[in-house]
């Protein structure tokens, strides 16, 4: 009998759990980060287990075997990835540069078709817990599941001793079936990985980690008031202040800027410390909305990288600068008018309107 009930932070209706697979789809995503909180209408689910950070095309590359199983067997389809990352959480003072944040990585999976993604708190009972304790507790007592799906390289449980040999032999043994995926490579037949992609926006090389993740880099945050020196210039800025471990390479960037609403605008962006204006300034991360005019403040919006323009420069004064800028947004709409998605994520990410 189709009725509601509350997720994590979402609510929908049983039927859409039921039907895994398919085109992006526009319904909410569970997010649950206590394994309680499971329904019950998604025990005996096929599982696609792993970090994914950056859901980027080797991992879609799994993600999309378990929709296909899922979809196939009529059963729903999860997503289990951990939080925090569990390289954070054993080394706390080098956290990991997540390409994509908790938010971001549960609606790209939604858009997939997954019915839930399961945020496991990473925690030291967690770490210490043996692989055939994780299998027994969490995905046969727990989730029941009737199909894991993981990649080559997925090792779990305590001293990494859980593997997908492992997983099969477990598999084997509690009546799940597992599929592994093997090495998803791009073009060149180089491994695609999210350290590739981190290396990518630190060198500024927007195009080559989009081409990797299979849609454009994006950050999101909330806007902060700065020294509205930018709408002085005539160039009023929406500000970010980005996590330390982000290592995006300082400079002046195309951009689309989404709103909370879901409304969705051109602009371009400068990420850095401002050299002309600020000797020792904090590097904030200044998008330049064009054709708007409202107030920002507090709100949380999301900013997608199309293009790296150009480096962060020191101008001899404020008035080479403002002939810049006016340089910089003649190139950045230019840019923007001729972009076109690189894919079903990409369109979800950077060119559908999501207004409500």
């Amino acid at each position: 009998m189709p009725g509601r009930f509350a997720g994590h932070n979402v609510c929908v209706e049983l039927d859409d759990l039921l039907s895994p697979g398919g085109a992006m789809s526009t319904e909410p995503i569970i997010r649950i980060d206590a394994l309680e909180q499971l329904p019950h209408e998604l025990r005996g689910c096929v599982v696609a287990i792993g970090n994914f950070d950056g859901v980027h095309r080797g991992h879609q590359a799994v993600l999309e075997e378990a929709l296909s199983h899922a979809k196939t067997e009529g059963i729903p389809a999860v997503v289990l990835t951990f939080e925090p990352h569990p390289r954070t959480f054993f080394r706390a003072d080098m956290p990991v540069f997540r390409l994509t944040p908790a938010a971001l990585k549960a609606e790209l999976v939604g858009f997939m078709g997954f019915s839930a993604v399961i945020e496991l708190p990473f925690t030291s009972d967690l770490a210490q817990q043996t692989a055939e304790d994780f299998i027994t507790h969490v995905l046969v007592d727990c989730l029941a599941i009737r199909r894991v799906v993981t990649g080559f390289n997925f090792h779990f449980g305590k001293a990494r001793q859980g593997s997908p040999d492992f997983l099969q032999q477990a598999g084997e043994k509690h009546g799940f079936c597992v599929s592994v995926v093997k090495p998803f490579d791009d073009e060149n037949a180089e491994l695609i990985s999210s350290s590739r992609i981190r290396d990518c926006i630190a060198e500024g090389d927007i195009a080559g980690a989009a081409g990797l993740l299979g849609y454009h880099y994006s950050i999101e945050s909330e806007i902060i008031r700065g020294k509205q020196l930018g709408r002085t210039l005539g160039f009023p800025t929406a500000n970010m202040a980005l996590p330390d471990e982000v290592s995006l390479r300082t400079g002046i960037y195309a951009v689309r800027f989404r709103r909370s609403d879901g409304t969705l605008h051109d602009g371009v962006a400068s990420f850095g410390y401002r050299p002309t204006v600020d000797d020792a300034g904090v590097a904030l991360l200044e998008t330049y909305v064009f054709d708007f005019d409202a107030d920002l403040y507090g709100e949380i919006c999301r900013v997608t990288f199309i293009s790296h323009l150009r480096d962060e420069e020191k101008f001899d004064g404020l008035e080479p600068l403002v002939e810049q800028m006016k340089l910089d947004e003649q190139e950045a709409r230019t840019v923007l008018s001729g972009i076109q998605a690189i894919g079903p994520l990409d369109q979800a990410l950077a060119h559908d309107s999501q207004s409500t």
